[in-house]
């Protein structure tokens, strides 16, 4: 094994990190597309707030089962293999929506909803096993900032594939908003599948890090399935636990994600593709919290992730409630407070699902971990959606920022309690 060639470990690392960094910022392009058409789509086919917020829903419900199924199959493939899958399917569910919302059938709907749960199942995979796939070639005491600085691709891609969108909307029609996406992402898979590699050892390296011994291979070889060493005392427990705190990251990223742009359009007369550029002053600005949170958390002493999430989200808390109070008045202000949202929402939702989740065991846990946390935290956007379609038609916006800082409360108090106990343990 060859583990003093640095220039060529460099190489290999910069490569995987480009693969992957591509890869989740391009399941991010089609992801954001139906958030910025929500709008077009009511107009097209007659939809109201409830209607429209079915097929996103049994998309958010796919995902969370596949969570749990990418997180299973990460003890048994090859993540490379399992993201390949994935990323080619995720492209080819947008092609068919692309030619669905162009062909006024009667079973539109019915076909739409199937499609976005097969999309959520393809979906599922990017994260647990791209976050393993980083685990496998960085060091602990790195992973704060790399991860900081790697987590800029679903701000990117999400600023990216909600701009995309609005503009293919504008210029060319409903469905090369769907269309423009997959050209992009099946370019990015044909990129992943010649420049990432598994794990160092593939390519005759090694990456030691005395923080975190590795867990040998029960077989040898590479494109094998991949058997584990049992789990470490307190494992199952603890990704539950960062689980459930992750379930009110989720419900509300995911709850301004996906109905900011329709807010912007409605409440403030915007059109589609203006409200689609502007509703992605939540991830701009968020895309630096994910690497303002990485830094600062290295530096902690022991590397210590849990006081930099709950300080960002005691943050979120404060301009969540502000955006409650004063931030309907005016579409300068709602942006604003969008952007600010995004900084210190985004921050710790990074750390919990990736970098904690790569430190909590050895590197051949991190997918488990990820799809673990990541599926209960799926949760949150599930449950977001047809509630907010309710209160919005009947209730009134008021109430869905109502909603959103009581969430916000107790995700504070949950990141509160996740420092302290990781604190006691020290």
């Amino acid at each position: 094994m060859n583990s003093a060639n640095p220039a060529l470990l460099r190489r290999y690392r910069m490569q995987l990190f480009t693969a992957t960094w591509l890869s989740y910022a391009g399941f991010y392009l089609c992801r954001k597309v139906y958030a910025v058409v929500k709008h077009p789509l009511k107009i097209q086919f007659g939809f109201n707030d409830e209607q429209i917020a079915v097929p996103w829903t049994i998309y958010l419900i796919a995902y969370m089962l596949g969570q749990f199924f990418a997180a299973w199959l990460g003890r048994r493939m090859e993540s490379r293999r399992v993201l390949l899958y994935g990323m080619s399917t995720a492209a080819a569910c947008n092609v068919f929506l692309g030619f669905l919302v162009d062909a006024h059938h009667a079973s539109v709907f019915l076909w739409l909803c199937v499609t976005m749960g097969i999309h959520g199942l393809a979906q599922a995979t990017g994260w647990s096993h791209n976050v393993a796939l980083f685990a496998n070639w960085t060091h602990r005491s790195e992973r704060g900032t790399l991860f900081g600085i790697w987590g800029t691709c679903y701000q990117l891609g999400a600023v990216a594939g909600k701009g995309l969108a609005g503009f293919l909307l504008g210029w060319l029609g409903l469905s090369w908003s769907f269309f423009g996406s997959s050209i992009l992402f099946f370019a990015f898979t044909v990129v992943f599948f010649f420049l990432a590699r598994e794990r160092p050892q593939s390519v005759g390296l090694s990456l030691e890090d005395a923080a975190e011994p590795d867990v040998p291979l029960s077989v040898k070889g590479e494109g094998v399935p991949v058997r584990e060493a049992a789990l470490p005392p307190g494992f199952v427990g603890s990704i539950i636990a960062m689980g459930l705190i992750y379930f009110g990251f989720k419900f509300l990223r995911y709850a301004l994600d996906s109905w900011s742009a329709l807010i912007l359009s409605e409440h403030f007369a915007l059109s589609s593709s203006v409200a689609a550029y502007l509703s992605t002053a939540f991830d701009w600005v968020g895309l630096l919290g994910v690497i303002a949170g990485g830094y600062w958390s290295d530096r902690m002493p022991g590397s210590r992730r849990t006081p930099v999430i709950f300080y960002m989200t005691c943050g979120c808390f404060l301009f969540t409630t502000l955006m409650w109070l004063i931030g309907l008045s005016s579409p300068l202000l709602f942006v604003v407070l969008l952007g600010l949202i995004g900084f210190t929402q985004l921050g710790p939702d990074a750390l919990l699902s990736g970098a904690c989740a790569m430190d909590i065991g050895s590197r051949r846990q991190a997918a488990l971990a990820a799809g673990v946390i990541n599926g209960f935290g799926s949760l949150g956007p599930i449950l977001q959606e047809p509630l907010i379609g309710w209160l919005k038609q009947v209730y009134g916006l008021n109430s869905v920022f109502m909603l959103l800082v009581i969430v916000g409360l107790v995700s504070t108090m949950g990141t509160g309690l996740l420092m302290r106990f990781e604190r006691g343990r020290v």
